[in-house]
Formats: structure tokens, sequence, C-alpha cells
């Protein structure tokens, strides 16, 4: 018997008739996290056959009847070991997730409302990424996060006393502590962009998914400029 998480139930997604689907054995379970992440993707959970025997392939070409436990789904069936640097990549977008979560709680409870929102968005662009890797899709260049598109994230990230009249900043104890939160996930964000380039570099060290580059880059341009915003006293916050 497995017991899926939604990390796990992510990497297992396989496409049936153009569909996004996940198999299920009769003894298998998922966490409650996980099978809400299949409902709200609209991923539709199918029962494997009874007496059909689970194979899974390796990277490099072996067959297997069993996961063994220091590897884990890469793709569909295919395995690979735990310190894969895709797998590595994978774990850094859980840990990113987490640390947004807890930014976006403390701006909930704290009042401040639009920053609430963008968390959200940006927590959701982030969860977009698993997307990307786990079902090779490419993200459009054009992407906005928050209403900025790549270039305007730069220039507002590069520009904050242009744009909001607060020069770049070095946090100090004296910062309140969502401030402290946004920028200790801006430094996760930066260490999941490094995780992005060993798990897509090439052998000649070029990047093989410049989209999810891209994409982690200007994510933490959006949390340098969330929390020059906070700085410069850009929020309402709620009474």
């Amino acid at each position: 018997m497995a017991l899926y998480t939604e990390e796990a139930a992510r990497a297992c997604l396989r496409v049936k008739d153009g569909k996004q689907v996940f198999y299920l054995q009769p003894d298998d379970k998922l966490t409650p996290a996980a099978r809400e992440w299949l409902s709200t993707n609209h991923v539709e959970i199918l029962q494997q056959q009874p007496g059909a025997r689970q194979t899974y392939t390796t990277v490099f070409g072996g067959v297997l009847t069993e996961k063994p436990e220091h590897m884990t789904h890469l793709t569909g069936n295919v395995l690979v070991c735990k310190d894969h640097p895709r797998i590595a990549f994978r774990g850094m977008i859980d840990a990113l997730e987490a640390e947004l979560l807890l930014c976006g709680s403390l701006a909930r409870q704290e009042g401040w409302e639009p920053l609430t929102g963008e968390l959200q968005q940006a927590l959701d662009f982030v969860r977009r990424m698993i997307r990307c890797d786990v079902l090779g899709e490419r993200l459009a260049p054009d992407f906005r996060l928050c209403g900025l598109s790549a270039e305007q994230l730069r220039q507002q990230s590069h520009h904050p006393e242009k744009f909001f009249g607060q020069p770049h900043f070095m946090p100090d104890f004296s910062d309140s502590e969502l401030l402290l939160r946004l920028n200790r996930a801006r430094t996760v964000a930066r260490q999941t962009e490094l995780a992005a380039y060993r798990a897509f570099r090439t052998t000649d060290g070029a990047p093989e998914r410049e989209d999810i580059m891209l994409a982690m880059n200007r994510l933490s341009s959006l949390l340098w400029i969330l929390m020059i915003r906070l700085k410069a006293g850009k929020y309402e916050r709620r009474k």
C-alpha cells in the first residue's frame, strides 16, 4: 500500500486521451491535500486494474517491479534517485511554497489585504512550476505577475526609488516581522532559482528550461518589490 502526498501525486500524473489522469491502485491512499489538489486541477482519479502488475523504469533504461525507498517518481512511472537535481528543485519549490504561505498568513492576520492577494498570486505562480516540470509544459514568455510583465518586474526591482520613492535598503532588526518574512521568502526564491539551474542545465552549462529560469528570477524580483512597497508605506492596512 502506498500513501500519496500532494507532491507525489503531482509527480505521478499521466495523460489519457489528452487529459491528465492519476492511477490509484486499490490499496493505495491519498492524503487530504493530494486529493484536494487533484480535484482543484480537474485531474481524474482512475483505479488501476486489479491484478495489473506495476512496473517502473529508470532513466538508464532499467525495469523494476518494486519502487526502492531511495528512488522516487520523476514523471509517470520513471524513477530516479532522490538526490536527482529535478527532485531537489521540486523540494525547493515545496520550501518556497511554505515560506509564501507563512507570509500570506501573517499579512492576512495583520490586515494587509492587497498584499495578501499579491502573495496568493505569487503562490499560484510557484505551483505552476511543478506542473511545467512534471508535464513538460512551457511557460509563456509574456506571463504577468501581479499585473507586471517580466520586463516591468525587472525595471521596478532595479530602480525602486524611481517607481516607489524608496531606495534599495538592507533589512534591519527594526523592520516588521512581515517584511523580514518576505525577505526570507525572497532568499528561498533565489535558492530555488539556483536549484532550477542545476536541474535544467546542459553539459555545457546552458539552461534547457529558460522559461522556468526566467520565471524564478522574476519571482524573486516580485518579492523584493513587495518588500519595497511595504517599506515605503504603499499598502493600505485594514483597521
